[in-house]
């Protein structure tokens, strides 16, 4: 007698299992999928049933693959989502900030992937409309997902959240969400472009966090903060290494608090993270360090 959502609130909340959920690649899909991960499932797949017939071999890998590493995930149950409280805008912020080390922060960009929906939920909530620079957003996700999930941020936030559009001016407290099956890099002319291009197929991630951690570091160098939350995979560990490489600092969420321990853990084992911190204590820093 329960719907989809209800139901996933209750297996997780009364029994404490972790769902995988399964998908339809349209909007209203990514929509539900985005209630359904609120509501305590722990991560999803597309139903992307042509690809399942032409290649039935590498879906059961997938499958099974994902199964594997939800099972040893950490089902968190409904994430809150906490009540904001508008702040007038009179004067517009300026580009940059002082960080409390005396150098200057022109950029933050947060990668994640399992996990990641509802990790960046958390914290892009918590941030103050006048936050004081501009920041890139890199979320595993099909391209049919991510316009309804930088719609769900905006419709949530106190800063605006957008799917990131080639040619768009970076702007203060404006947070720019990498499109599925794309890669989004950034230019630093002028006061910062984004720059959009197609996934190159060579490439297992698309969106990649490699590749938007990698232009920071080619065009902003040490005024960069990367942050690598919550998900599966190594992604983010080489273009931290190169903003590491170019004086940026590098933040990662612990594992206590995270879903999968894959992308922190890379980074970390690297010896790559300036500091490993909970989800909370992530944001608490960010609003800190940007003196916000």
């Amino acid at each position: 007698v329960m719907d989809g959502i209800t139901a996933v609130r209750e297996i997780t909340r009364a029994q404490g299992i972790p769902v995988l959920m399964f998908s339809s690649l349209t909007y209203e899909g990514a929509r539900v999928t985005l209630d359904a991960l609120e509501a305590g499932a722990v991560d999803y797949l597309p139903k992307n049933f042509e690809e399942i017939s032409r290649n039935s071999e590498e879906t059961q890998k997938v499958l099974h693959d994902r199964i594997m590493h939800v099972a040893r995930s950490r089902p968190r149950g409904r994430v809150p989502i906490r009540p904001v409280t508008p702040v007038p805008v009179a004067v517009p912020p300026p580009p940059s900030a002082t960080r409390s080390s005396g150098k200057r922060i022109g950029l933050v960009v947060i990668g994640a992937s399992t996990g990641g929906p509802m990790a960046l939920q958390q914290l892009l909530v918590q941030l103050p409309a006048r936050f004081p620079v501009p920041i890139l957003l890199v979320q595993h996700m099909p391209a049919t997902f991510t316009r309804a999930f930088a719609e769900r941020l905006n419709r949530l936030c106190q800063i605006s959240v957008s799917e990131a559009v080639d040619g768009t001016r970076l702007q203060a407290g404006n947070a720019y969400l990498a499109p599925g099956g794309k890669q989004m890099l950034v230019d630093s002319r002028g006061q910062g472009m984004i720059r959009v291009i197609p996934g190159d197929e060579r490439l297992h991630y698309k969106p990649s966090l490699d590749v938007t951690f990698g232009s920071a570091a080619n065009e902003f160098g040490s005024r960069v903060l990367g942050m690598v939350l919550t998900g599966m995979g190594s992604d983010g560990r080489e273009g931290a290494r190169m903003l590491r490489s170019d004086g940026a600092k590098i933040w990662v969420q612990d594992e206590a608090s995270c879903v999968i321990y894959g992308m922190p853990m890379a980074v970390s084992k690297a010896g790559l993270a300036d500091e490993e911190l909970s989800l909370e204590r992530l944001t608490q820093r960010l609003i800190e360090e940007l003196r916000c």
